[in-house]
């Protein structure tokens, strides 16, 4: 049966499994006799308190900001996984989850390049406002000199 294991984060990063807790439940949905007895879905934490020294403050900041919709009250980030009838294979795919989401968020974002508009550009949008002001200005009434 797999066990916990340290979640490996690039560039380096490794959670450790000390941070990690495991609790196992019935999962819901169809399944019979078997899915009334055995407890296979998986609730996988991190509590991130712990992760300070690992990540550092701002890591650890963006991590908060980033998953703050799967943070309980207690600053566990939490995973859950109820797929398969195994519970080896949802404790796989629920630390494979968690190591995903985690290296997401602290993923290095990239930074935005100030560009300026070209001349075609610039002269297309002047053009473009020109013949609109035209067509405006041949909806009048023309004069009338009677």
């Amino acid at each position: 049966m797999s066990e916990l294991r340290d979640l490996h984060i690039p560039p380096g990063l490794i959670v450790p499994r000390s941070t990690l807790s495991l609790r196992f439940a019935r999962s819901g949905g169809p399944g019979g006799q078997h899915v009334q007895k055995v407890e296979t879905k998986v609730d996988l934490r991190c509590d991130l308190s712990q992760l300070e020294d690992i990540l550092g403050p701002d890591r650890l900041a963006r991590l908060r900001e980033g998953v703050s919709t799967r943070v309980d009250a207690d600053g566990q980030l939490m995973v859950t996984c109820e797929d398969t009838r195994s519970r080896a294979r949802n404790l796989a795919t629920a630390l494979d989850r968690m190591e995903e989401l985690m290296r997401e968020v602290l993923k290095p974002r990239k930074r935005r390049r100030k560009t300026k508009p070209t001349r075609a550009s610039q002269k297309r949008r002047m053009d473009a406002k020109t013949r609109r002001g035209n067509v405006k200005r041949n909806r009048k009434r023309p004069d009338r000199d009677d």
